[in-house]
């Protein structure tokens, strides 16, 4: 099962993807990820990448793409995988298209008022960056991490006014992605205004029954 996980910032991907992975013995193959092991290794792909990156710049689609061609071919990702943070635009989806099949596209949206709640109550330690919430995860210790000791802070981009104007260039750049995949037949919708932890949350449920119908859809053509 090859899915692509849409949805702004702040709206759950990566927490649900978490989940979905170990249920579905399939990786979670985030871009952001990929970009930053890709830097850690110093190979020649991975300076390129931090060329950009460093001086807060997008990476080109031509990189990105083959940092991402080159993950989906190991051999964790023969049964699928939950793509996370690629495609964000249309040149970026058709492009995808090119060296992979997608079988499902899973939008998860959230209001612009829940996500700046969830996003401006992050805070990241400064010495081993593990992220807390100070209202669904908040440390033991207000301002220390529990790992480390260290000192939790609240990343520029994290405040409102930087979260607002994130947001806006997500409406404008991905959000045509949703019509894209829905004229593809591809799209299914999840409402993720719910916090994972809240008991009337069904995010992770919807998506199985999803995933589920996809897999048996998947077993029978076989």
């Amino acid at each position: 099962m090859n899915v692509v996980l849409l949805g702004s910032q702040g709206v759950g991907k990566g927490t649900y993807a978490q989940r979905l992975k170990d249920i579905y013995k399939i990786p979670h193959v985030a871009i952001g990820d990929l970009f930053r092991e890709e830097m850690r290794s110093g190979s020649k792909l991975g300076n390129k990448i931090a060329e950009f990156v460093n001086t807060g710049k997008l990476v080109p689609d031509d990189i990105a793409l083959e940092v991402l061609k080159k993950r989906l071919t190991k051999k964790d990702t023969k049964n699928g995988f939950l793509l996370d943070g690629f495609p964000r635009t249309l040149d970026q989806a058709k492009a995808l298209e090119k060296i992979t099949k997608i079988d499902k596209v899973i939008y998860y949206h959230a209001s612009e008022d829940v996500i700046v709640d969830r996003l401006s109550g992050r805070r990241t330690c400064r010495k081993c960056a593990h992220i807390y919430h100070i209202k669904f995860l908040p440390p033991k210790k207000e301002g220390v991490c529990d790992i480390c000791g260290g000192e939790l802070y609240q990343r520029e981009d994290d405040y409102p006014e930087a979260i607002r104007k994130r947001l806006s260039i997500y409406y404008k750049k991905t959000a045509p992605l949703i019509d894209y995949y829905k004229k593809k037949g591809l799209l299914v919708e999840i409402d993720a205004n719910l916090n994972i932890s809240d008991p009337r949350s069904h995010i992770i449920k919807d998506t199985q029954d999803i995933l589920d119908r996809l897999k048996q859809e998947k077993q029978m053509k076989n």
